[in-house]
């Protein structure tokens, strides 16, 4: 192997080693929010994007874009939530064509109910993932990143 190859192996090896991370916590959150509030992750994903509006709403695009989800997909998951009354749909006053999403009163409150349930289970796994030699470095890799967002 050339130093071109090792360079990419070293990269590939993080980026498994990142993606063994990502499907820990995601299983993890999968099964916590679904026992305790009926949730996927990618539900409560829908909810945490519509509250950090603060009030105010979101276009389907960029709902798509914060779930990573494609439009159609983002629409289907959408429709579930409209069903369960945790979110609705306005039109856009300035554009008939836009659409926005916001958080129903129960959507809130169910939200509020799943985010300590979120954050106790990303924290748990987290620090159970520090101790395994193989993604110690991930986690601190991303300690390092929180630090500066949460002092600032």
């Amino acid at each position: 192997m050339g130093i071109a190859d090792d360079a990419v192996e070293v990269r590939a090896h993080g980026w498994r080693t990142l993606a063994a991370l990502h499907g820990l916590i995601e299983s993890e959150l999968e099964r916590a929010l679904s026992a305790s509030v009926d949730l996927s992750v990618v539900e409560y994903t829908v909810l945490d994007a519509l509250n950090r509006q603060d009030g105010w709403h979101m276009r389907m695009q960029q709902l798509a874009r914060a779930t990573a989800l494609s439009p159609s997909a983002t629409t289907r998951l959408v429709n579930r939530l409209e069903d369960r009354a945790l979110l609705t749909r306005v039109l856009c006053a300035d554009d008939r064509r836009g659409i926005y999403t916001e958080l129903t009163h129960a959507g809130r409150a169910l939200y509020e109910k799943a985010r300590p349930i979120h954050d106790e289970t990303l924290e748990r796994v987290l620090a159970d993932a520090q101790a395994q030699p193989e993604l110690a470095p991930v986690v601190e890799a991303l300690h390092a990143i929180a630090l500066p967002v949460a002092a600032g």
